[in-house]
């Protein structure tokens, strides 16, 4: 069974439609769409970010793609070889994804960055129906607060239960969930998140992904 998509005209989120009919007006002959995932769908690790950049995925079609949250988590994805090729910020450099898959909890560009409740729950059937298509999935990577309530509500587990904490890996039963700041300029340039921190997270990751199931 293949991953939903939303398709490029997705008509669900009114203030989204007519942000990405502005941005097609503006920017013709960019992506200007719904954002697919990103890697094959037998992958055992699921990355999920919030939502494209106006100027990165929105534009490029792949997810953190030319967004320079890009830069840390696709070097970080070829350093523990969860990627093969050359990232050059376009959705057409030859780059692969191992073992692993991308995708965002909301999938257009939101105005500001800042999705709101109503488009948050809206996109979540989409997160929904992919996770239940991944049947390989054993570790989720949750960049941020939003992408990690969204796994939850999508996985039918309390949010209360479990609490977003850089670094936290929870048990979901199927699944384990790893928390992470999300890779975005300004928790970079602030130091809230380094370098070394995100290869920490893909430490523990594959630390997790070598253990047996069971």
């Amino acid at each position: 069974m293949p991953c939903p998509d939303p398709g490029k005209d997705c008509p669900l989120c009114p203030r989204l439609v007519d942000f990405r009919l502005k941005n097609r007006a503006k920017f013709p002959g960019e992506w200007n769409a719904p954002v697919p995932s990103f890697g094959p769908e037998n992958g055992r690790l699921l990355i999920v970010g919030l939502a494209p950049g106006l100027k990165g995925a929105n534009f490029t079609g792949r997810p953190f793609t030319a967004d320079y949250a890009g830069d840390l988590l696709y070097a970080t994805l070829l350093k523990f070889g969860f990627a093969e090729g050359v990232y050059k910020e376009r959705a057409d450099d030859g780059l692969k994804l191992k073992n692993c898959r991308i995708t965002n909890a909301v999938r257009c560009v939101p105005p500001e960055n800042k999705p709101t409740p109503e488009e948050m729950r809206q996109c979540l059937g989409f997160l929904q129906m992919e996770m239940a298509a991944l049947k390989n999935t054993k570790v989720i990577l949750s960049l941020g607060l939003v992408s990690h309530n969204s796994v939850l509500k999508a996985l039918n587990h309390k949010i209360s239960k479990y609490k977003f904490t850089h670094g936290a890996v929870h048990d979901l039963g199927k699944v384990k969930l790893i928390d992470s700041y999300h890779c975005s300029r300004y928790n970079t340039n602030t130091g809230r998140l380094t370098t070394r921190m995100f290869e920490d997270i893909f430490k523990k990751i594959t630390g997790l992904l070598r253990q047996p199931a069971g």
